[in-house]
């Protein structure tokens, strides 16, 4: 006699449930650079290309390539979105006569475009070089006045993500290692989410999995074109969470922290992901499981901290600029205008998370 068929989510999981799935065009694979004339002359024929003045020469290649389905360039983007550059780059795109936007890099070339497309509607094609995931999101966080404002709108989710392999060869290890770590806090929160769902849910423990595979074979060999794919593949996973299901403490921490200290974005979210994780593991033991699961680890929290190490990332805020005597009024930021969370949030307990993110130590379940 046939055994029933095993349900794919646990028990819990078994519960009325929303999916908001949203529209995009991704073309992923190696060589698919190639096609971004194609893209252009999809959404527009006055394509204004961004990045950021490290990848200039990157854009300048791009733009030569489009020929004429490009108006010019503009190379000023920055992390965390300033709203001065957003102006600047405005200027540029009605003075160009731009009908639609190429943005080339990572998450800071991704939100400028976003932010453009906020205020003009400018349909965007977005090329990405990191594993940053916002490309697949109908979010942008902006900074203004020493403040970062997070903003969900789908007027920014671009038209077309095109995934190339081969753009990512090139991206040092170092960097490589944090930016995969930000796309796998996207995966981690996902699946503890106010509105997280079993779609949302098998999509994040793919991606989790597939850059926690991926992140170690490229730190010991950059040019491990598999491991490259695999680690490119998890952060459009990754992505596609981050836009389908609210996020919690951890991205309010690390948004805040980027926003008033200007701190490196990617970095910052490699350092606070395992205490953010550490916080939240009693109140949402299911998912911290399938953490576990999908790093090959005991303990989700310590899998994630242990894994940053094995890839030779940054651990401790005062590495990347955080003061110590900041970190109480960190802590109170973090407060203000909180996210929703599955642990009620503890002024205390906060502070002592900044703190042990701060010096560096193993993340610790007991604050």
């Amino acid at each position: 006699m046939q055994e029933p068929l095993k349900p794919i989510v646990s028990d819990s999981a078994m519960q009325n449930f929303v999916y908001n799935g949203h529209a995009a065009r991704v073309i992923f694979g190696s060589g698919t650079l190639a096609r971004v004339a194609e893209e252009v002359r999809r959404l527009g024929r006055r394509a204004l290309v961004l990045s950021t003045p490290q990848q200039i020469d990157q854009a300048r290649h791009l733009a030569a390539t489009l020929g004429d389905l490009s108006v010019g360039i503009f190379a000023e983007a920055t992390m965390h979105t300033p709203v001065e550059v957003t102006e600047r780059a405005l200027k540029a795109s009605r003075e160009l006569d731009a009908d639609c936007t190429v943005a080339l890099g990572g998450g800071s070339t991704t939100g400028l475009g976003k932010a453009i497309a906020l205020r003009t509607d400018l349909p965007q094609i977005v090329i990405p070089t990191t594993y940053a995931g916002s490309e697949m999101t109908p979010i942008l966080g902006e900074t203004q006045d020493g403040a970062k404002k997070t903003i969900r709108n789908v007027k920014v989710l671009p038209e077309t993500v095109l995934y190339d392999v081969d753009l990512t060869m090139s991206l040092p290890a170092s960097l490589s290692a944090s930016s995969g770590m930000n796309a796998i806090a996207h995966s981690v929160e996902a699946l503890y989410a106010e509105d997280s769902n079993p779609v949302v849910s098998l999509i994040a423990c793919a991606g989790i999995e597939a850059l926690a595979k991926a992140l170690p074979a490229i730190v010991a060999k950059a040019d491990d074109r598999e491991a490259r794919w695999q680690a490119l593949y998890g952060a459009w996973l990754s992505g596609i969470c981050l836009g389908a299901v609210g996020m919690g403490l951890h991205h309010k921490l690390c948004h805040t922290l980027g926003g008033a200290f200007d701190l490196p974005h990617a970095e910052t979210h490699t350092i606070v992901l395992p205490h953010a994780v550490a916080y939240n593991q009693r109140a949402t033991q299911p998912a911290m499981a399938r953490v576990a699961a999908a790093l090959g680890a005991r303990d989700a929290a310590t899998g994630l901290y242990d894994l940053a190490g094995r890839i030779g990332a940054k651990r401790a805020l005062r590495d990347i600029g955080m003061p110590e005597a900041d970190i109480q009024r960190a802590a109170e930021m973090a407060l203000a205008n909180p996210y929703w969370n599955p642990r009620p949030l503890d002024g205390a307990a906060i502070k002592r998370l900044i703190a042990r993110a701060w010096s560096g130590d193993p993340p610790d379940a007991a604050i």
